[in-house]
């Protein structure tokens, strides 16, 4: 129109829009030189100008480096998001901190070895069969009383074993399915009453709020009537090949396993480095108890069962 010879009011009002704001956009990107408006020069300018725009950051510097800090203290991107939430400083979301971890990854970063799989993908399992044998006397998990699956009083507790390099020492783990609360001990073999023994002690303290205990059917469990005789509880025994059903523990296992990698050779295993890790995961928030940690929580089951945390 300006080429036909049409005037800013005329051009104005065939685009709906005031003289002045034709004025503007020929004097801003008319060419210099010649004085004269092309729209290819138009376009070219303000392409140039978004580039140069300064951006919102919602990733500033001071939510990287508060990122970076509990990164660095092992927590999740879902923990970080949560407790910053709890205590009111600002953050990204979750998808955008494991977006900085992968970056940082390809930048030859050390941040992704913080996650509990350090990155890696998971791997799926599944068996049709149980190989290892029956262990006699067991009690299936079905016949558990129901209140177990609510998880809403203390001392429900699962175990499993963690094992070391060439099958050599293992990491009894046990935890409270109410709280999350994790016991561990490293014993020097499989053996079922070894196993029994270490159950025994890590309870002992725990004795008078017990009320059951599961576990898988690995032979290390052979001595169940032992532990169940010692510390006055019900023992029961989940499907084969069925992990889902002590999915606390599984998940305790994989976060005990970000500080001792599979392979790891146990006999350099300290009981004090094993105590720093159980008191470092029974201090971290989780997102199921809305980012408090188990020590919190079992205090208010124990001491307070009119409050809930499951979220």
């Amino acid at each position: 129109m300006l080429q036909q010879g049409f005037s800013k009011v005329y051009i104005g009002n065939a685009l709906s829009k005031d003289r002045s704001v034709i004025g503007r956009e020929i004097e801003r990107n008319k060419d210099r030189r010649s004085g004269k408006y092309s729209h290819e020069l138009a376009e070219k300018k303000c392409r140039e100008r978004h580039k140069q725009k300064v951006k919102y950051k919602a990733f500033t510097d001071d939510i990287r480096i508060h990122v970076e800090n509990l990164l660095n203290d092992d927590l999740s991107p879902e923990q970080i998001v949560g407790i910053s939430k709890k205590q009111g400083k600002a953050c990204v979301s979750h998808e955008r901190i494991y977006q900085y971890i992968w970056q940082d990854k390809k930048e030859k970063g050390k941040l992704h070895l913080h996650l509990r799989r350090k990155g890696r993908r998971y791997r799926k399992r599944g068996a049709c069969k149980d190989s290892r044998g029956i262990i006699r006397d067991r009690v299936s998990i079905d016949q558990r009383p129901a209140i177990v699956e609510k998880r809403t009083r203390f001392g429900d507790v699962e175990a499993d074993l963690i094992i070391g390099k060439n099958n050599k020492q293992a990491i009894v783990t046990v935890n409270d399915r109410a709280s999350g609360m994790l016991k561990m001990k490293k014993i020097e073999s499989k053996e079922s009453l070894e196993v029994a023994n270490a159950i025994n002690e890590l309870l002992e303290d725990w004795k008078p709020f017990l009320h059951t205990l599961t576990s898988d059917n690995g032979k290390e469990f052979a001595s169940h009537k032992d532990i169940a005789n010692n510390l006055s509880i019900d023992y029961y025994f989940a499907h084969p090949y069925h992990s889902w059903e002590r999915g606390s523990n599984e998940n305790l296992n994989g976060l005990i396993r970000q500080y001792i990698p599979k392979k790891s050779d146990f006999s350099e295993l300290t009981e004090e480095y094993l105590k720093s890790i159980e008191t470092k995961l029974n201090s971290r928030p989780r997102k199921r108890y809305n980012f408090e940690n188990p020590i919190f929580v079992m205090e208010k089951i124990l001491f307070n069962s009119d409050v809930a945390f499951m979220s």
